[in-house]
């Protein structure tokens, strides 16, 4: 196709396309069908190096470029992607899976967030004060903290760039992108789109490799990096923290999440079934937001389910590229098992199977939108992140039992909750262990919100007015006065 071939497939270094050293490829595969889209290059640990030595060049120069400067280019590049929304939206579809609705969607999302920090890099602040004694003025100044390895996920292609790209720019730092190797397209288009923006050579330089651990481990341990950005797995996250603590590199870390769920009794059922679709459905139930646990009380439980149920059951599973397709294919093929394995489990369990919860045949990596009810506190996937369109439903009795089962997890990234009590909305906000909260709403992502967990699902914020914080360091200079 036409914008698979339109996009550059070497490694971005230094402002130029490159071919690995060792001249290595990667396939990248079209989910739906299981066939070959394109090769990329394939990085190996002495690419990751140029890729820093390139960073590293281009710092004091890119931190000493006016923030309207910087500001400017952001925009720019948000233009070009509007612009480009179809062809965009088409790549992403083409190498990740989801339909083309949903990547249209991403790519205003994704945009969105070189628009908010075009605004931020010209907000950067200090300030001056006066000493209590009264002898020094107290000179604060933030600079930024340095070349940034910024590491992202496959589930959101263009958004989980633009994320960490948008700030990172913004605040004046150079930087190494490691996008996953399932979609690397989009990332390489991106940094196409920057480069034509009026990026200077070196500030963004993009390794696709098979080989994270080779490549990563050395930037990490070398001394050059002084930011790692991740969006990932918590197990990998523990690695990479313990890598960074060698050489003390700042980290933000958005992990692993299992989102409660809750529905009350006295929620509007109508509100609830919408927002229980948006929040478990989104990107075919591949996000870390991804309602993965649903409470629902006792009094409402039946037909709560009888109405996901009926809604799950009407959409439609195809080839995202596909007009009217609904639900596109899961990643690959570990990742339909991964979904297929919790179903079994929880049926083993005594769970009962409302909807789906069978493999269908034909190529491709697709499984149907799921419903389980009757799912015991022990099923494997109570404990697990699905990753996948399916929805287990608990049964509860009380508020205080809903919280506990909702807390009981050792990640913290979002919870989401229907009622129309004012008061118990807000109490139960107030202790749900989650960085994010969904009130009588399955959508908490927004550019202007800060989005992050707690526990052990991450570190730091991302998007907001604290988004840029994370790649600002304070400088206080002591300044005597005499008289």
């Amino acid at each position: 196709m036409t914008v698979v071939h339109d996009v550059p497939k070497q490694l971005f270094i230094g402002g130029g396309w490159q071919d690995a050293e060792s001249g290595r490829t990667l396939s990248v595969d079209n989910p739906a069908t299981g066939e070959e889209l394109c090769r990329v290059a394939d990085a190996s640990p002495a690419d990751g190096r140029r890729a820093v030595e390139a960073a590293v060049a281009a710092q004091t120069a890119w931190a000493a470029t006016p923030p309207r400067v910087r500001s400017e280019i952001l925009r720019r590049a948000y233009d070009i992607i509007i612009a480009r929304t179809e062809d965009l939206a088409l790549l992403m579809t083409l190498e990740m899976g989801k339909p083309l609705a949903e990547a249209r969607a991403e790519v205003a999302y994704g945009a969105e967030f070189f628009r908010w920090f075009s605004e931020e890099a010209v907000r950067i602040d200090g300030g001056m004060m006066t000493a209590p004694d009264g002898r020094n003025r107290l000179l604060v100044t933030r600079q930024p903290v340095g070349p940034c390895l910024l590491i992202t996920p496959w589930n959101f292609p263009l958004a989980m760039g633009t994320r960490k790209i948008g700030p990172a720019i913004a605040a004046g730092c150079t930087i190494v992108l490691k996008p996953a190797p399932q979609t690397p397209l989009t990332s390489l288009a991106l940094a196409a789109i920057l480069k034509e923006a009026g990026l200077p050579d070196g500030v963004l330089n993009v390794v696709v490799t098979t080989d994270a651990a080779g490549v990563v481990e050395p930037l990490l341990r070398g001394g050059q990096i002084r930011k790692l950005s991740f969006t990932g797995s918590t197990q990998v996250g523990r690695i990479l923290l313990a890598q960074c603590a060698d050489t003390v590199i700042r980290t933000s870390m958005e992990l692993g999440g299992n989102a409660p769920l809750i529905v009350f009794d006295d929620a509007d059922l109508d509100v609830a079934v919408e927002g229980t679709m948006v929040a478990k459905m989104r990107n075919m139930g591949e996000s870390c937001c991804a309602a993965n646990r649903i409470y629902v009380h006792t009094s409402i439980a039946e037909e709560f389910a009888t109405r996901l149920a009926a809604r799950m059951a009407a959409l439609k599973v195809g080839d995202g590229t596909e007009p009217g397709t609904d639900v596109g294919p899961l990643i690959d093929i570990a990742g339909r098992s991964k979904a297929h394995d919790v179903v079994r489990d929880a049926v083993k369990r005594g769970a009962k199977v409302l909807t789906g919860g069978e493999l269908p045949e034909g190529p491709g990596c697709f499984y149907p939108p799921t419903v389980l009810t009757g799912v015991s506190a022990d099923a494997a996937i109570i404990d697990t992140e699905v990753f996948g369109p399916v929805a287990a439903l608990l049964t509860f009795d009380d508020e205080d039992e809903a919280i506990a089962a909702a807390n009981d997890t050792e990640f913290g990234l979002a919870a989401y909750l229907f009622t129309q009590n004012l008061d118990r909305a807000l109490r139960v906000a107030e202790r749900l262990e989650s960085g994010m909260i969904g009130l009588n709403t399955g959508l908490v992502s927004n550019p202007a919100a800060p989005f992050g967990g707690v526990k052990q699902s991450g570190l730091g914020r991302e998007g907001g007015r604290v988004g840029i914080d994370e790649f600002l360091e304070y400088k206080y200079i002591a300044v005597p006065v005499g008289g």
